[in-house]
Order: structure tokens, then sequence, then C-alpha cells
């Protein structure tokens, strides 16, 4: 086998944060680019110098000058957006010519809000923005990481701002996951509360602190147990229901017909943690058999290469996807 000539491309950018906002804490950023693209990466000040195969070094150059650009505009990059950048280059290729200004858009689609733009790292998650642009009801289906409710959440999020729906309505089911909730302190929300940290999170990152509080406190945002959506109608809404694989048919059934005129409906879920009792059946997983293929619904289904957290989540949920059929939920 022959092995392709080693290249070297030399890169000089002008602005000295930006340029610093590359190389990450300690170099991880472009510790990651190495490791994804099998190049060498090299940086000294301003000046990065990239090793490796001829294709190798193209696509670190097009990560490289995709992030810069965004640096300079001022938008923070983590390793998420990092991951983000190499994935879009690479769903790109080297057909055609590059802009580094255009090459996030021209690859995923995004989201975007008043405070910051929220672009798509995977191709999942760009399958997933546009059905939640395209549908009424959208399913969300994977493993934790994924960005299912993050995205969720960027969507409602523009639809209110953009005054397209009265209120976010954010929705789980009160199933315990090995705790008591009855212990807890407070009522049925109060409870629940604690559960819904991840989607308060999301709110909080995506929009302005008091603006989301302003809405949590006149309603315009509702945290409604799934328990307390019985007998209603939701009309002018973007409603949001988490961990629905913790939801019973009936559940499942009893939310899903809650949709009134003019509202989104996003369903997430992961079928690989269900906390039902033994033997009792997932409203998602019946929900999602029942209604594949049916007009205006959207199933996106993500794996655990679409895991846009830490390296190690990615492993780790390949790891438990390959291993033996675990105990039933409800079994030690």
């Amino acid at each position: 086998m022959q092995v392709p000539p080693e290249t070297q491309v030399v890169i000089d950018f002008d602005d000295n944060r930006a340029a610093s906002a590359l190389v990450g804490p300690y170099g991880q950023h472009l510790a990651l680019i190495e490791r994804r693209l099998g190049v060498v990466v090299d940086s000294k000040g301003n000046h990065i110098t990239i090793g490796g195969s001829r294709d190798g070094c193209d696509a670190a150059r097009r990560v490289l000058e995709t992030l810069y650009a965004q640096a300079v505009k001022g938008q923070d990059l983590d390793q998420g957006e990092v991951e983000g950048a190499i994935r879009a280059v690479i769903a790109q290729g080297s057909l055609f010519e590059f802009d580094a200004k255009s090459a996030k858009s021209a690859a995923f689609d995004s989201i975007n809000l008043r405070k910051r733009p929220v672009r798509a790292r995977t191709a999942a998650q760009d399958s997933y923005i546009r059905a939640l642009k395209r549908h009424e009801l959208v399913f969300g289906i994977g493993p934790a990481g994924t960005g299912k409710t993050w995205l969720a959440v960027a969507h409602a999020a523009q639809l209110f701002e953009r005054k397209e729906v009265d209120k976010i309505i954010l929705s789980r089911p009160a199933v315990e996951a090995g705790e008591r909730l009855g212990f807890l302190p407070g009522d049925l929300r109060e409870k629940v509360d604690p559960y819904l940290r991840p989607i308060y999170d999301a709110l909080y990152d995506l929009m302005d602190a008091r603006i989301v509080e302003r809405a949590l406190q006149t309603g315009e945002i509702e945290i409604a147990p799934l328990a307390f959506m019985r007998g209603r109608t939701l009309t002018n809404a973007a409603i949001i229901l988490d961990e629905a694989q913790n939801t019973t048919s009936m559940q499942m059934k009893m939310f899903l017909t809650r949709l009134g005129e003019n509202s989104r409906m996003i369903v997430t879920g992961d079928p690989s943690q269900i906390d039902l009792p033994n033997g009792q059946t997932s409203g998602l997983a019946e929900a999602t058999r029942l209604l594949g293929g049916v007009e205006g619904i959207a199933q996106v289904h993500f794996k655990a290469e679409d895991v846009i957290r830490h390296e190690l989540v990615a492993r780790i949920v390949a790891a438990y996807e390959g291993s033996p059929q675990r105990p039933a939920a409800g079994k030690s």
C-alpha cells in the first residue's frame, strides 16, 4: 500500500484574540483536530503549521479557517464547536471552492437567536433542525449528548422570539429513576423541577436571563408536569416533552392529542434509558411505531456517533450499545 506524501500547510492569522481561541485551553482544540483528522498541528502565536496527508491538511485548514471566522465575530469556541466544524468540513468535502465565512451555513442548517446562533454539528442534527422547521410534530430519538433537547429548546425559543407562538410549554413524565419523588419537598411541580434542570439550563444559555425570568413569572414559559396536561388544548405554543421514553402508552396518547392550532410539538427521548416498571410499554416506542409515515410528523433518530459532548461520552454510549442485553427495567 502506497503511503501518501506528507504535506505541510502554514497559516498566519491576524487577530491575536481569535487565534488564541483557536488553540483552546491547553491546546485542546488543536489536539481534537489532530485526533479527528490524523494530522499534526503546531501553534506558535498567530502562526499555525499543519502536517500530514494532503487531504488531512486541507481539511484541518478548512476547520481552522471556519473557527477563526467565528472567533473574529466574537463567538465562543468550545469543544462542541470544534467537533461541529470538523464534521461540517468532512460533510462538505472538497468538491467545491471553500469559503470559511459561509462554510457552516453551506454544510449544516442553523437556528438564529438574539443571544447566539445555534448551528447543527452533525448530519443528524441538521436533519433534526430541518424537520423542526417543516413539521408541526417532531420526534427526536437517540442517546444522551446528541443535542435532542438542546435544539428543541433553541427552536422553541426562536419561535417565541419571533412571536410565532405566544408561549413555551415544557413537560416531562414524573417517573423516578431509582429516586423517590414522594420524599422530595413541595408540590408535584416543585418535585419535577429538578428533573427539568437541563431544559432550564438550555433556556438560560439560549435566551437573556431577564427575559426567561419574566416569562416564567407571567406564564409565557410554563413548566407543566405531564400529569397536569390532561384536559387542556394547547394553542399558539411551542411544546416540548422531554424524557418521553418514560411515558406510558395512555400518557403519550393524551399528550399528543393536546396539540392545538398554531402550535408546534417536539418529543424527545432515549429508548435505552427507560425507567418504567418492568413489563410496561414505553409510550415513545409505541408512538414512533404507530405514527411512522404519518403526514405532518417527522422522526429523527440519533446514534452514538452523533454524540457531541466529551469524546468519552460517545465511546461510553457505543460501549453500552454493543454490550450484552441488560436486565429489564425494575430488576437489578
